[in-house]
Protein backbone atom coordinates (compact mmCIF):
# COMPACT_ATOMS: atom_id res chain seq x y z
CA UNK A 1 0.00 0.00 0.00
CA UNK A 2 2.79 2.47 0.86
CA UNK A 3 4.44 1.91 -2.52
CA UNK A 4 1.33 3.13 -4.26
CA UNK A 5 1.60 6.51 -2.48
CA UNK A 6 4.91 7.31 -4.16
CA UNK A 7 4.17 5.84 -7.59
CA UNK A 8 2.74 9.07 -9.10
CA UNK A 9 5.75 11.07 -7.85
CA UNK A 10 8.17 8.49 -9.24
CA UNK A 11 6.45 8.54 -12.63
CA UNK A 12 6.57 12.36 -12.76
CA UNK A 13 10.29 12.34 -11.95
CA UNK A 14 11.02 9.90 -14.77
CA UNK A 15 10.03 12.49 -17.36
CA UNK A 16 11.42 15.68 -15.73
CA UNK A 17 15.01 16.95 -16.08
CA UNK A 18 17.22 16.31 -13.04
CA UNK A 19 16.92 18.79 -10.20
CA UNK A 20 20.53 18.44 -9.11
CA UNK A 21 23.36 20.48 -10.64
CA UNK A 22 26.27 19.14 -12.63
CA UNK A 23 28.66 20.98 -10.32
CA UNK A 24 32.09 19.55 -11.03
CA UNK A 25 31.55 19.82 -14.78
CA UNK A 26 29.52 23.02 -14.93
CA UNK A 27 30.60 25.83 -12.57
CA UNK A 28 28.01 27.04 -10.13
CA UNK A 29 26.51 30.43 -10.99
CA UNK A 30 26.12 32.54 -7.87
CA UNK A 31 23.12 34.87 -7.51
CA UNK A 32 23.58 38.48 -8.60
CA UNK A 33 23.98 39.96 -5.11
CA UNK A 34 25.94 37.10 -3.53
CA UNK A 35 28.59 38.41 -1.16
CA UNK A 36 31.28 35.80 -1.68
CA UNK A 37 34.64 36.79 -0.19
CA UNK A 38 37.13 39.69 -0.14
CA UNK A 39 40.13 39.41 -2.44
CA UNK A 40 43.19 41.69 -2.74
CA UNK A 41 45.73 42.63 -5.38
CA UNK A 42 48.49 42.88 -2.78
CA UNK A 43 51.17 44.45 -5.00
CA UNK A 44 48.92 47.49 -5.60
CA UNK A 45 48.20 47.99 -1.88
CA UNK A 46 49.91 51.03 -0.33
CA UNK A 47 49.29 49.91 3.26
CA UNK A 48 47.33 53.02 4.23
CA UNK A 49 45.02 51.14 6.59
CA UNK A 50 41.77 52.70 5.38
CA UNK A 51 40.28 49.22 5.03
CA UNK A 52 41.23 48.40 8.63
CA UNK A 53 39.54 51.54 9.94
CA UNK A 54 36.40 50.89 7.85
CA UNK A 55 35.98 47.25 8.93
CA UNK A 56 33.16 47.01 11.51
CA UNK A 57 34.19 43.53 12.67
CA UNK A 58 37.95 44.24 12.98
CA UNK A 59 38.76 41.34 10.68
CA UNK A 60 41.62 43.11 8.85
CA UNK A 61 45.16 44.09 9.76
CA UNK A 62 47.88 45.78 7.71
CA UNK A 63 51.62 45.94 8.34
CA UNK A 64 53.10 48.54 6.02
CA UNK A 65 56.76 47.82 6.85
CA UNK A 66 56.48 44.08 6.20
CA UNK A 67 54.09 44.55 3.27
CA UNK A 68 51.46 42.19 4.65
CA UNK A 69 47.66 42.30 4.64
CA UNK A 70 45.77 39.84 6.84
CA UNK A 71 42.08 38.97 6.91
CA UNK A 72 40.38 36.76 9.47
CA UNK A 73 37.82 34.91 7.35
CA UNK A 74 35.74 33.86 10.38
CA UNK A 75 35.34 37.44 11.58
CA UNK A 76 34.73 39.02 8.16
CA UNK A 77 31.05 39.69 7.45
CA UNK A 78 31.73 40.67 3.81
CA UNK A 79 29.94 43.99 4.18
CA UNK A 80 32.11 45.62 1.49
CA UNK A 81 33.09 48.72 3.50
CA UNK A 82 36.78 47.95 3.04
CA UNK A 83 36.27 47.66 -0.73
CA UNK A 84 34.53 51.05 -0.82
CA UNK A 85 37.19 52.82 1.27
CA UNK A 86 40.29 51.48 -0.48
CA UNK A 87 41.91 54.46 -2.30
CA UNK A 88 43.86 52.26 -4.73
CA UNK A 89 40.90 49.94 -5.46
CA UNK A 90 43.03 46.86 -4.85
CA UNK A 91 40.27 45.17 -2.80
CA UNK A 92 37.29 43.49 -4.42
CA UNK A 93 34.30 41.43 -3.33
CA UNK A 94 34.44 38.27 -5.41
CA UNK A 95 31.39 36.00 -5.73
CA UNK A 96 32.02 32.46 -4.57
CA UNK A 97 33.97 30.94 -1.74
CA UNK A 98 37.62 31.26 -0.75
CA UNK A 99 39.89 28.46 -1.90
CA UNK A 100 40.89 26.24 1.05
CA UNK A 101 44.29 27.03 2.55
CA UNK A 102 46.45 25.61 5.32
CA UNK A 103 45.26 28.12 7.91
CA UNK A 104 41.58 27.93 8.75
CA UNK A 105 40.84 31.38 10.06
CA UNK A 106 43.40 33.87 8.80
CA UNK A 107 44.73 34.46 5.33
CA UNK A 108 47.89 36.59 5.06
CA UNK A 109 49.01 38.09 1.78
CA UNK A 110 52.54 39.47 1.29
CA UNK A 111 53.88 41.71 -1.41
CA UNK A 112 56.43 40.37 -3.86
CA UNK A 113 60.12 40.94 -2.99
CA UNK A 114 60.60 43.31 -5.95
CA UNK A 115 57.78 45.59 -4.80
CA UNK A 116 59.04 45.51 -1.19
CA UNK A 117 62.55 46.47 -2.31
CA UNK A 118 61.22 49.36 -4.43
CA UNK A 119 59.09 50.68 -1.56
CA UNK A 120 62.05 50.46 0.85
CA UNK A 121 64.22 52.40 -1.60
CA UNK A 122 61.53 55.10 -1.93
CA UNK A 123 61.18 55.38 1.86
CA UNK A 124 64.95 55.76 2.24
CA UNK A 125 65.04 58.47 -0.45
CA UNK A 126 62.17 60.32 1.23
CA UNK A 127 63.92 60.11 4.61
CA UNK A 128 67.15 61.40 3.07
CA UNK A 129 65.34 64.35 1.44
CA UNK A 130 63.56 65.14 4.71
CA UNK A 131 66.88 65.10 6.58
CA UNK A 132 68.43 67.41 3.97
CA UNK A 133 65.49 69.84 4.22
CA UNK A 134 65.69 69.78 8.00
CA UNK A 135 69.42 70.52 7.92
CA UNK A 136 68.87 73.30 5.36
CA UNK A 137 66.17 74.91 7.53
CA UNK A 138 68.40 74.65 10.59
CA UNK A 139 71.25 76.37 8.68
CA UNK A 140 68.90 79.12 7.49
CA UNK A 141 67.62 79.62 11.01
CA UNK A 142 71.18 79.88 12.36
CA UNK A 143 72.06 82.35 9.63
CA UNK A 144 68.96 84.46 10.44
CA UNK A 145 69.81 84.44 14.16
CA UNK A 146 73.40 85.43 13.34
CA UNK A 147 72.15 88.36 11.23
CA UNK A 148 69.82 89.52 14.00
CA UNK A 149 72.64 89.43 16.55
CA UNK A 150 74.80 91.80 14.48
Amino acid sequence: MSIMKFAPEALKNLFKPPVTTKYPFVPFEYPERARGHIDIEIDQCIGCGMCVRACPSSALSVNKNEGTWTINRFDCIVCGYCVEKCPKKCLSAVPGYQEPEGEKGEATYQKSPEVLAEEKRKREEAAKKAAELKAQKANEQLANEGNKAK
